[in-house]
């Protein structure tokens, strides 16, 4: 692997029937002939028709949700390999999304559209590639190990069923993995903690995003 990292901004990727058709058929049922009746009798009074009641409208489907961004942490330049970044304090309770750009070799984990951490992260080689995509996360395991490579897999956030994952590795310009998303381990363990089973992770290569922008990728599911 040779990417060299780069400064990051922000990443991203993307009639009824029962209302139809409805007839109100009058049947007329022929009667005998009443006989005559006394003049006195009072005429018969007329029952009013039931109201017609409208349908209600039908209810629009919701707008899909957008994520905005509304803060970068402030790393002071190019993130170097190994290095990490962690500040969630007066941060308020919210979504959290995580993105990765394969492109930048970071990762950056965001609640309540502000980003909380940030790190250099390692990907897949050329024979095994990291896919991009939208991936809510599946399981959680803080002491894995693979049962593939007989590895330590700490803090693993499990991606796709075929094993692709976010977990603790050691960081190296010269490290690849087998299609995993390798971060410092003592920020796995930040992660770890705070993201839940079906939150979002992004990843993408190349793609940035503005402050203030929407991440348009980040739907609920």
């Amino acid at each position: 692997m040779s990417a060299t990292p780069a400064l990051w901004t922000a990443r991203v990727i993307l009639a009824s029937a029962l209302g139809i058709g409805i007839a109100v058929v009058a049947v007329n049922r022929q009667r005998e002939a009443a006989p005559a009746v006394a003049a006195t009798r009072p005429p018969p009074v007329a029952v009013p028709a039931a109201p017609v009641r409208p349908r209600p409208a039908p209810t629009p489907s919701p707008t899909p949700e957008t994520y905005e961004i509304k803060r970068i942490l402030d790393t002071g330049g190019p993130i170097k390999y190994g290095a990490w970044f962690w500040d969630d304090m007066d941060v308020p309770a919210g979504r959290v999304i995580v993105t990765v750009d394969l492109e930048a070799n970071v990762l950056s984990v965001f609640r309540a559209g502000y980003e909380v951490g940030t790190a250099a992260v390692i990907y897949g080689a050329d024979s095994k590639p990291t896919p991009t995509g939208v991936y809510p996360v599946i399981g959680k395991d803080a002491d894995h190990v693979s049962n593939l490579y007989d590895a330590p897999m700490p803090y693993m956030l499990r991606l796709t069923n075929d094993g692709i994952s976010i977990h603790g590795s050691k960081v190296a310009f010269d490290a690849a993995t087998h299609g995993c998303i390798g971060i410092p381990t003592p920020f796995a363990r930040k992660l770890f903690a705070l993201v839940r089973l079906g939150d979002q992770v992004i990843v993408t290569r190349g793609e940035k995003l503005d402050l203030g922008q929407s991440v348009n990728a980040a739907k609920p599911t």
